[in-house]
């Protein structure tokens, strides 16, 4: 089914965002399913110098080099190292950025209104990424904003990587 058919369900059925929930530690999170390209497993990570706390490197899937940033790490947290970890492949200005995130829960439905203004937690708001809070199974989930969370992974010139590993090759 394709991505507009989905949309045109969900608006008709009086839902106006789907979300796909996931953890981080134990807090609960969720992104706009329309900006999620897969949820894949990890995938072998190549270590890139100087390139921020949060990027873990990048990785090849299916022949595109993808930076992958660690969610954990993109909070102040430790890596878990726990082996249930997913990644969140996302679009960020048209390229895939992999979010490694503890576990991936449930599709979640909300519509505008049970969206809430996020807690003002002070130095950081716009770093942490935090867009809108909704209430689901008598907990908050806290919807980040992809933009603002995959950040540091635009320090990394993906492009011109791919480009010169190909070059290499020759």
């Amino acid at each position: 089914m394709s991505r507009a058919v989905r949309e045109r369900r969900r608006r008709a059925a009086g839902v106006d965002k789907s979300l796909v929930g996931f953890l981080v530690g134990d807090i609960h999170y969720a992104l706009d399913i329309l900006r999620i390209r897969e949820i894949v497993r990890p995938l072998p990570v190549l270590s890139m110098p100087h390139a921020p706390r949060a990027v873990v490197g990048v990785a090849d899937h299916r022949g595109e080099v993808v930076t992958v940033l660690d969610v954990r790490r993109r909070f102040g947290l430790e890596p878990s190292g726990d082996g249930r970890a997913k990644w969140i492949l996302v679009s960020v200005e048209g390229r895939t950025v992999g979010l490694a995130v503890d576990a991936v829960t449930a599709v979640l439905a909300a519509s505008e209104v049970d969206h809430r203004p996020p807690p003002e937690l002070g130095a950081g708001d716009a770093a942490r990424g935090i867009s809108s809070v909704i209430s689901h199974q008598s907990g908050l989930v806290f919807v980040l904003d992809v933009d603002r969370v995959a950040a540091p992974a635009r320090a990394l010139d993906v492009p011109s990587l791919a480009r010169s590993s190909t070059e290499e090759e020759r």
